[in-house]
């Protein structure tokens, strides 16, 4: 029976091993402080409405913060127009495609903090609209993101 009890003892030992190792293997892989290139996550998208009549641009919201905006626009005018941003620097200056009349369109752009004027482009004849980007908005952490 001395060689029976020997062998438990192996493998109790063996087994403890196995399961001390396998623990600090657990514990390893689970480091909570740890920085990826994700976080913080960026700001979740906004829509803005955009509408172009013969006689203005209308933008809502007038105001928001910075980072990723889809501007969903409707052409109300009888030439076809392209919604275009004009920024605080060159690199701002963005524009749709042509929107014929009575179209829409979706448009999404990265807007920087600063003052806007928005227009139909060189086809249009309608007022301007003017909105002001501030501050980059909050982190879309623990938010929900849709379709």
């Amino acid at each position: 029976m001395g060689a029976w009890e020997d062998l438990r003892s192996v493998r109790n030992r063996t087994g403890a091993v196995v399961c001390g190792a396998a623990a600090v293997l657990i514990a390893a892989g689970c480091g909570g402080d740890e920085d990826f290139a994700n976080d913080p996550r960026p700001p979740a998208p906004i829509l803005v409405t955009a509408k172009v009549d013969d006689q203005k641009v209308a933008i809502s919201p007038g105001e928001f913060g910075a980072g990723l905006v889809t501007f969903a626009i409707s052409n109300q005018s009888d030439d076809p127009v392209s919604l275009t941003l004009v920024g605080p620097a060159p690199e701002d200056n963005k524009a749709s495609s042509e929107i014929p009349p009575a179209g829409v369109e979706e448009f999404k752009v990265e807007m920087a903090e600063g003052d806007y004027e928005i227009n139909g482009g060189e086809r249009s004849d309608a007022k301007p609209a003017q909105i002001a980007v501030g501050p980059e908005r909050e982190s879309s952490k623990d938010q929900l993101l849709l379709p």
